[in-house]
């Protein structure tokens, strides 16, 4: 089994080589790595050459924000299971792939989630909000769960036969796949482990006016996909976040 991850970048030359670096101690053979660039101008480019002979794919040019970026690497990715990790991002040691990969490998199984805990910028070591996925549940997901996109491995036949992410949800785009992979009764198999530790704060957390447009796409996640968004969908989902800051290793 060979599994394809997916990096995608823009301006990162402040963490790019700690995600490239993360991917690249993997103890897990068979590891395909993919790195797609908006087309940065700050560093960002250099310091991925270094890693050149190593790196299965780079590509950098303008593209349409970093969902049209993931769609690039998915296209082009050959890997049997896809991860995506994003730039400010990083394993939470060296046999998570491989972890990954027995799993696949033990089970009758789509895809793979763990954990997520986030870290502050420039302070790796202070934890201020823990994601811990637990098991898949209808009741959890109607609550607005999802598993947590970056600690997600999918199997690429998936996207094949379902899509890739669709641009005209925004921010909110990982939460319309995973819940369309979830509809189609995707069979996922969950491991209680910190699987990435990522930097806290995104684009759909930057102000409220971010927060009330990736509510709304939440929302018509449901309805696109043929289904009644549930009663207080956005209230629950804001509470189990709130949980997360409160219950943090």
């Amino acid at each position: 089994m060979k599994i394809s991850i997916i990096t995608v970048c823009y301006n990162s030359s402040a963490t790019i080589e700690r995600t490239i670096k993360s991917v690249l101690a993997q103890d897990c053979l068979d590891i395909e790595y993919l790195i797609i660039d908006g087309g940065s101008t700050d560093g960002t480019v250099e310091i991925i050459k270094k890693y050149s002979d190593k790196v299965y794919k780079f590509i950098s040019e303008k593209d349409g924000g970093i969902y049209d970026a993931m769609n690039k690497g998915i296209k082009l990715a050959t890997g049997n299971v896809i991860g995506i990790l994003n730039s400010d991002d990083f394993y939470a040691n060296n046999s998570v792939l491989s972890e990954v990969k027995n799993v696949f490998n033990s089970n009758a199984v789509d895809a793979v989630y763990g954990n997520i805990a986030y870290f502050l910028y420039g302070e790796e070591n202070k934890i201020v909000r823990y994601w811990k996925a637990g098991e898949f549940s209808q009741l959890k997901m109607r609550n607005g769960w999802m598993p947590p996109h970056p600690a997600f491995f999918v199997k690429r036949e998936w996207y094949k036969k379902f899509g890739d992410f669709k641009l005209d949800f925004g921010t909110s785009a990982d939460y319309e796949l995973l819940l369309r992979f979830m509809l189609a009764e995707i069979k996922m198999k969950y491991i209680n482990k910190t699987f990435v530790y990522m930097q806290a704060g995104g684009a759909s957390a930057k102000n409220l006016k971010t927060r009330w447009i990736a509510w709304k796409m939440i929302r018509k996640a449901w309805e696109c996909n043929g289904k009644h968004p549930p009663l207080f969908l956005i209230e629950r989902r804001i509470f189990s976040k709130i949980i997360q800051f409160i219950f943090k290793k």
